[in-house]
């Protein structure tokens, strides 16, 4: 009897968590396999019409699709190559003696604080052709031929966007990096000094090793993270001009609410999903096996 009231107590502490996963993931995520089965306008109470793997095909075969999909890659170079070094660089630094470290640790985390829109309205911007501070400096500087419309300008916009991505995403990283800095015991550091390993190489054969964890829950952020990158991308670009800086989140809102395509919308976020699975799956088990 004990055990019985025991195993019901635990189900209706259970039952709430359960409920909202059900409600705001299971059931989201089996209805939009469910619409990317089929043809739907999106209007309440009009047909829906069974046309089978009809979207995937036709996400499949467009290239706006495939342009998306690699923007997204450089999102993801951007974050193993330039927002995971510089992350774990402020992270020494605010781990350091450094003084003002507090001061620094605020400044740094500080545009992760900032509303995503209101950042990429400030870039754009400072970013303006023809009043924008970035323009204006680099004039004043006689430099007029690196002038640029830089969010219009295909190849560049993106990487625009990317970068400014980095800066607001930094602070955040940090304190991850941070976690695994400080987590590591002084005792090794003194050892190691004491052997003569200082500077660099204390940061690579110490700190980077011990850190690994912490490298490993960046990589699975970041990758799912430029996956559904949209908030960034639509307030500074929206994805154009001409497609040239969409990304598969903002290709999915368009053929959702600009062309009524719902089915083909909900087929661009299995594929999203599938994607990112898989490669979360692939990344986890190459980390475990360097373990």
């Amino acid at each position: 009897m004990k055990k019985f009231k025991s195993k019901m107590i635990i189900i209706c502490f259970l039952m709430p968590a359960l409920f909202l996963l059900v409600a705001f993931i299971l059931y989201p995520v089996c209805n939009t396999m469910y619409l990317s089965l089929c043809k739907w306008n999106g209007i309440y109470g009009s047909p829906v019409e069974f046309v089978a793997f009809k979207n995937y095909i036709q996400v499949l075969k467009d290239n706006f699709f495939w342009k998306s999909l690699l923007n997204s890659i450089f999102f993801m170079i951007g974050g193993f190559f330039i927002l995971m070094p510089l992350s774990f660089g402020l992270a020494l630094i605010i781990t350091s003696k450094l003084k003002g470290k507090k001061f620094f640790k605020t400044a740094y985390f500080m545009p992760m604080m900032l509303s995503t829109t209101a950042v990429g309205l400030m870039w754009v911007y400072l970013l303006n052709p023809s009043y924008g501070a970035v323009n204006q400096f680099l004039e004043t500087l006689g430099l007029e031929g690196y002038m640029h419309d830089w969010l219009s300008t295909p190849g560049l916009n993106i990487w625009c966007v990317i970068l400014v991505n980095e800066w607001m995403a930094a602070g955040y990283n940090m304190l991850i990096f941070a976690a695994g800095l400080v987590s590591i015991p002084n005792e090794i550091y003194e050892a190691a000094e004491i052997d003569g390993c200082t500077g660099w190489k204390k940061i690579k054969h110490i700190s980077i090793p011990l850190c690994k964890d912490s490298f490993k829950i960046f990589s699975v952020l970041c990758i799912t993270g430029c996956l559904r990158t949209f908030d960034l991308i639509w307030a500074m670009t929206k994805g154009g001009p001409n497609h040239t800086s969409e990304v598969p989140a903002s290709l999915l809102y368009n053929e959702a609410f600009s062309y009524k395509a719902f089915g083909k919308s909900s087929a661009i976020g299995v594929l999203l999903l599938i994607i990112g699975i898989t490669l979360s799956l692939i990344l986890n088990r190459k980390l475990k096996k360097e373990d």
